[in-house]
């Protein structure tokens, strides 16, 4: 995390000074400046608030006044990477704090300008959360924008579980309401927004799994080249819960097949370290047998209860009466996203949506 935090650095601070500066020279930016000896140690999130919090010190109150420099800072081919994310936090604060009727709009507005230079969704995020219709009314004509950066914005801005993000608990309890904008998108032309797309069908699943199946059926029914990919990523998370109509439409039914206990290479894995297995599928039926192979790690908890993620392992389709043989390592390593304990665990093998008994093995340190 030490260099993603990096990404706002004094050398930033620097030339944000120098091209606000520039854009508003009666303004003297000194709470601006000062922020460039207090980084260390701070996160990348802390790094933003500091400087909105100095911007908001240095800048007019009057949301007007500093959109105004915003705009003319964007002059500037300089004004872009990371130091936009104070930026367009500030055009936030203002905007929602602000009593002009059409400020937030304004913002909005401020912010699709402001997303080619840096993505504008974290702070996109706290208008959500003001007023949702409001905002999707806006958000909404985005989808049609020419830049891709923008339409980008609509569906990455508004999913449910933004990475990095502020919740929006609206969002989760009306998972119907964002649908508008990627019906919209999930044919756009540009992949990057083709995969917000999919990212955001997969947030609603949480929810609403039923609904983002019978989205991604109408999807399928009308498709381009490229649905049957946004498709299957925007319902993986489903897949591999073995939702019968996610495994259905994406071609995975139930099937006639023969599956081996995974076979472990050891029963103790040291940490850090790697637990080898294989096993075979043989497909019994009379026709070929399309498979969803996945396995599942059932990792042991600090207070001791196991929580189990599931792993793709591939989807191979096999003729009928063949027989396949199948293996994997997989690591243990220590990350900031999981902390392994010590304890018993367990692998266990799901093949279009059917789980087979567990193997147990021990993690030690």
């Amino acid at each position: 995390m030490g260099a993603m935090n990096e990404l706002i650095n004094p050398r930033v601070v620097e030339s944000l000074a120098r091209i606000l500066a520039k854009a508003a020279p009666e303004c003297r930016l000194d709470h601006l400046a000062s922020t460039a000896a207090q980084l260390d140690d701070l996160s990348l999130r802390e790094r933003t608030d500091l400087l909105s919090h100095a911007l908001l010190a240095d800048l007019p109150a009057d949301y007007t006044e500093t959109a105004g420099v915003f705009r003319r800072s964007l002059a500037d081919p300089d004004f872009t990477g990371w130091m936009i994310w104070p930026v367009t936090e500030t055009a936030s604060t203002l905007a929602l704090a602000s009593p002009g009727q059409y400020d937030v709009e304004d913002c909005l507005a401020l912010l699709a300008e402001l997303t080619p230079r840096l993505t504008a969704e974290f702070a996109i995020r706290r208008i959500l959360a003001a007023d949702l219709d409001r905002a999707l009314a806006v958000i909404q004509g985005w989808t049609s924008h020419p830049d891709w950066h923008v339409r980008r914005l609509a569906t990455e801005g508004t999913r449910a579980y933004l990475p990095w993000a502020i919740r929006v608990p609206e969002i989760t309890r009306r998972p119907a309401a964002t649908l508008p904008i990627l019906y919209a998108l999930y044919r756009d032309p540009v992949e990057d927004v083709r995969r917000s797309v999919a990212n955001h069908l997969n947030d609603l699943a949480r929810h609403a799994p039923d609904e983002v199946v019978a989205t991604a059926a109408r999807w399928m029914a009308a498709p381009d080249e490229n649905t049957p990919k946004v498709v299957r990523h925007g319902l993986r998370t489903l897949l591999k819960k073995a939702h019968p109509g996610a495994l259905e439409l994406l071609g995975f039914p139930p099937v006639t097949i023969a599956v081996t206990p995974p076979r472990l290479e050891r029963t103790v894995v040291e940490l850090p370290g790697e637990l080898g297995f294989d096993f075979e599928i043989s497909n019994l039926g009379p026709a070929e047998a399309r498979l969803a192979v996945d396995y599942a790690v059932h990792y042991r908890k600090a207070n001791g209860t196991l929580a189990e993620k599931v792993f793709k392992l591939g989807t191979p389709v096999l003729a009928p009466g063949e027989s396949r043989t199948f293996s994997k390592r997989h690591a243990f390593r220590q990350m900031t996203t999981r902390v392994h304990h010590p304890g018993g665990h367990a692998l266990q093998l799901q093949v279009n949506g059917v789980r087979y008994p567990a193997e147990e093995f021990m993690v030690v340190t």
